[in-house]
């Protein structure tokens, strides 16, 4: 089981930089507003789903905290964050998107909100191939001013494929198997994480060490100003 694991996420690897290798880079970002704030916290709401798959955002929010606290910030606990929410009246997400992040700073104490929308998430099928694609969109808002603090989006493709044994008739048919099994049960979770490591940790594209790390402040060469 734990081998299996370690080959999913390897094979997400792989993919990602197999797409970053084909893609030119992107332009810097500049992080002096971001600065200029020097945020201790960070609110993820809940993730606004612009899918049709209606489970999409309950998934997603198991895999954003954990990257954001990696980089230096104190995460307020998913759960917590949803049922203030709720008793505040603001239980849809559309609703929490569209207003002032600063309205937000009174119920948490918070510095920042990182709102998310889940572009794409999907398993398509053609033939005997699946590809599970995942695509979103990252804003990051002050609680003081409600201005954007930084943005980026980020978008991964698995299709898993079966290794090749030499025999075409059986190597199509075990083919056709891994991608039923994968049109069945998408790896959405694996491939989700490495899409939120890449926006979260990317040198230059994600965000800047925080107050919880050791390089907090020493890091403006890879995050300019």
């Amino acid at each position: 089981m734990l081998r299996s694991k370690f080959a999913a996420v390897a094979a997400v690897l792989a993919v990602s930089s197999l797409t970053a290798a084909c893609v030119s880079a992107p332009a810097p970002k500049s992080y002096a507003a971001l600065r200029s704030e020097q945020p201790k916290s960070v609110l993820v709401v809940p993730a606004l789903n612009s899918t049709v798959n209606v489970d999409a955002a309950d998934y997603f929010v198991s895999t954003i905290s954990r990257p954001v606290a990696e980089r230096g910030y104190y995460v307020f606990p998913a759960h917590m964050v949803k049922r203030v929410l709720e008793d505040e009246g603001l239980s849809d997400a559309g609703l929490i998107h569209q207003a002032d992040a600063s309205r937000l700073a009174p119920l948490f104490g918070c510095d920042t909100v990182l709102f998310v929308e889940i572009k794409r998430w999907e398993s398509q099928y053609v033939i005997i191939s699946t590809s599970t694609n995942v695509e979103f969109g990252y804003t990051l808002k002050s609680c003081r001013t409600g201005a954007v603090l930084w943005e980026g989006t980020q978008a991964l493709a698995y299709s898993p494929q079966a290794s090749n044994s030499g025999n075409p008739l059986a190597d199509l048919l075990v083919q056709a198997i891994v991608s039923a099994v994968e049109k069945a049960k998408p790896n959405y979770i694996p491939l989700t994480q490495q899409a939120n490591l890449l926006a979260t940790h990317t040198v230059g594209q994600g965000l800047p060490a925080g107050p919880y790390l050791p390089t907090y402040g020493a890091d403006r060469n890879q995050f300019p100003d």
